[in-house]
């Protein structure tokens, strides 16, 4: 028939209907393949496999039981099982050779009429350039078709790369042991010890020797325990070079069981120090016996020192340079005599309180071996006879002309003769160019020197910085001129003239004049008034003046100098002075706050001002002159409303004895008069008699109204 299907056309069974919930999954499948979804953007099912690498690179033409099976072309047409989709690929057979019905509404590719396989691909490719994957076709030459070498969808689906997780880094465990101790070197001793307490690895590191190669306990000897000092000292025993310590008292326990052990185990001291400490003298002998590289001693007040401990010494400690065994009662200058002549490279000795420097053997080979730098015999029983000794040694060749020994100088730098009272002006003056290098010199205390001990001595010493005369009671203003006038004048930097009461303005007014270098001037109890404060002043402002003069080329661009906090360029002690009265300390007061000042001064007053003048040199230095000025400018007018005030009620009695004290203090300098101790009266009445000073002879009536006040 010509209306009804060809005899050749392809039967095709349909698949039964499906129904319930079946059906139900087919429509939710055939809905999720449909293209307009795309078009539409909506999110396709679950159940449709989209495991590829990018989009589909071809239509699937298997049969419905393949795994994309049941797909639909064309939502309007009823084809249940097969795609559709118009393909236009190369491999699609054309209709030249049509081996099936044209108007059949499904067609199975890949079978003949006869039911035989066709050697056709089961896939369709898209041309090579519409697809965006790799390139993995092979081409022809010429019209031959592309063939696949592999099918898209036969690879396998690359499982997605987890992201490595990052292992947590222990940067302390991990780290090299050098810098950890390098870390560690930034504490202090006992924060270090506090920290070998977080864990067994801190604890080793924490006592490792490295760290431990200067072990001073002077800041902490009363906080740290004799356990951990004893475990620090036997752990980094061949690391440690200095051992200082100064004032442990809790070791002396443990000297008696770990002793021993501590001396085997620091072996390599260059430095070593027992000031104030308890220790027997068996240790001793044991560190004295192991370290031979020992170059300073310090057995400052160790009772368990003897001459047989400083023999060691000179034996088995050939580089000593410095020994101090200063108030080592139990030992004298027969140790030193040893000590001496064992050791050729010893420069400084402290031997305060100790007896023996009578002796002529010992001096003479100090004499001869003249390499001391520093001489500390404070509170000794040395003489004139031994200084001659020292200085001139035994019989010199005297010079007709200048009456002196014709010697080698000594290399002295330093000495120390306080307290020494066997002395007198004829060894101090020993010292007179004999002394070329000598910087400190210390003869505090000495009652008997007079002013012929300095009147040559400071002409021989170029290089005096340093000069402590506190308490010499006959010397007077003429060795202070002396001293002004000298080769060392301009560098003299230390002085002290406490408690020299004949000492006044006279002499320190020359001082503060020439003496450009000062640092720190100690004038208590002396006859020094407000004329020696104000010179004071006026030297420091000149100094702070050629300062800024040599250092104006750094200016900023305002073309001022930097401002930077004022230093303390000179330290005066003027308390207990009866003539320094509150107007001269307000003159110091006064400079120190003129403004662009670099150098200021530090004074140390009656206790009744130095609240006060702390306070006003607190704001200075941080550099709040305003403030500064007027706390200056309110201290000054509740002094003067003060003494207003007590003109004739509180405070009279005193001020008249002031009074009286400054006139007989002037008519002693002018006259001559007797130095030291005060006197009660004079027999002409003229000669202390002050006009602003009224009623004096009435001293019953003004007494009984002051205590009646």
């Amino acid at each position: 028939m010509a209306g009804g299907p060809r005899d050749d056309a392809l039967r095709f069974e349909e698949p039964p209907k499906l129904k319930g919930r079946k059906r139900f999954l087919q429509g939710l499948q055939r809905i999720s393949s449909s293209p307009s979804l795309a078009r539409m953007g909506r999110v396709p099912s679950s159940t449709y496999r989209t495991g590829g690498k990018a989009s589909m690179s071809c239509v699937s033409l298997a049969s419905s039981s393949s795994a994309y099976g049941h797909t639909y072309g064309n939502p309007s047409q009823s084809s249940v099982g097969f795609s559709t989709a118009p393909t236009s690929v190369v491999t699609t057979p054309g209709p030249e050779n049509q081996t099936f019905d044209f108007r059949s509404r499904v067609r199975i590719i890949g079978q003949t009429v006869s039911g035989q396989t066709a050697q056709t691909p089961l896939t369709a490719p898209l041309p090579p350039e519409v697809r965006t994957g790799p390139k993995e076709v092979q081409y022809g030459n010429g019209s031959e078709v592309a063939v696949i070498n592999r099918d898209y969808f036969s690879k396998p689906i690359l499982n997605v790369v987890s992201r490595r997780k990052l292992r947590n880094i222990d940067f302390w465990g991990e780290m090299p042991d050098e810098i950890k101790v390098h870390i560690f070197r930034f504490l202090k001793p006992w924060e270090i010890v506090r920290c070998s307490a977080v864990s067994k690895a801190w604890h080793k590191m924490c006592f490792d020797g490295q760290l431990w190669t200067n072990i001073d306990t002077h800041e902490y000897y009363r906080d740290i325990p004799s356990a951990s000092l004893v475990r620090i000292m036997t752990a980094a025993g061949p690391f440690v070079r200095d051992l200082n310590l100064r004032g442990c008292a809790q070791l002396w326990e443990r000297w008696n069981t770990h002793g021993q052990a501590i001396s085997d185990a620091c072996q390599n001291l260059e430095y070593f120090s027992l000031e104030g400490c308890r220790i027997d003298r068996g240790s001793v002998h044991s560190f004295l016996l192991d370290n031979t590289r020992l170059v300073h001693i310090n057995f400052c007040g160790v009772q368990a020192i003897t001459n047989l401990e400083l023999r060691t010494i000179a034996h088995r400690c050939p580089h000593l340079e410095s020994l101090n065994v200063s108030w080592c009662t139990h030992m004298d200058t027969k140790g030193l005599h040893k000590i001496v002549q064992g050791c050729s490279k010893l420069k400084e000795i402290k031997a305060s309180e100790t007896r023996g420097w009578t002796e002529k053997d010992f001096i003479l080979e100090l004499f001869k071996r003249n390499t001391l730098e520093r001489l500390v015999v404070s509170h000794s029983d040395i003489d004139d006879e031994a200084l001659q000794l020292l200085f001139h040694g035994s019989n010199p060749e005297i010079d007709p002309l200048t009456d002196k020994a014709i010697v080698p100088p000594r290399r002295f730098r330093h000495l120390n003769f306080s307290r020494c009272n066997l002395l007198t002006d004829k060894g101090i003056k020993c010292l007179s160019h004999n002394v070329p290098q000598l910087a400190g010199l210390q003869v505090s205390h000495i009652i008997s020197l007079t002013d012929d001990a300095f009147q040559h001595l400071f002409e021989g010493t170029p290089l005096l910085t340093h000069l402590d005369m506190e308490e010499i009671d006959d010397v007077t203003n003429s060795t202070l001129q002396t001293l002004s006038q000298s080769p060392c004048a301009p560098i003299l930097q230390h002085l002290n003239i406490s408690y020299c009461e004949s000492l006044g303005d006279t002499g320190m007014l020359y001082i503060m004049r020439y003496c450009k270098s000062l640092r720190t001037v100690d004038m208590d109890n002396t006859r020094v008034s407000d004329l020696v404060l104000t010179e004071a002043a006026a030297s420091v402002r000149k100094r702070d003046f050629r300062q800024s003069v040599a250092f104006s080329e750094a200016l900023d661009c305002y073309g001022n100098i930097p401002r930077t906090p004022p230093k303390v360029a000179l330290h005066l002690t003027v308390y207990d002075c009866q003539n320094v009265t509150w107007t001269g300390i307000r003159e110091i007061m006064s400079r120190n706050t003129e403004p662009n000042r670099s150098k200021i001064i530090g004074l140390k007053c009656f206790y009744g001002y130095q609240d006060t003048v702390n306070e006003h040199m607190k704001r200075v230095r941080s550099g709040r002159l305003d403030s500064a000025m007027r706390l200056e400018r309110k201290w000054a007018e509740y002094m003067i409303a003060t003494e207003e005030a007590g003109a004739g009620g509180a405070g009279a009695r005193r001020r008249r004895r002031r009074a009286r004290e400054a006139a007989m203090v002037h008519a002693d300098e002018e006259e001559g008069g007797p130095r030291g101790g005060r006197r009660r009266a004079r027999n002409d009445e003229s000669d202390f008699r002050n006009p602003r000073i009224e009623n004096i002879e009435d001293d019953e009536s003004w007494t009984r109204n002051d205590y009646a006040n």
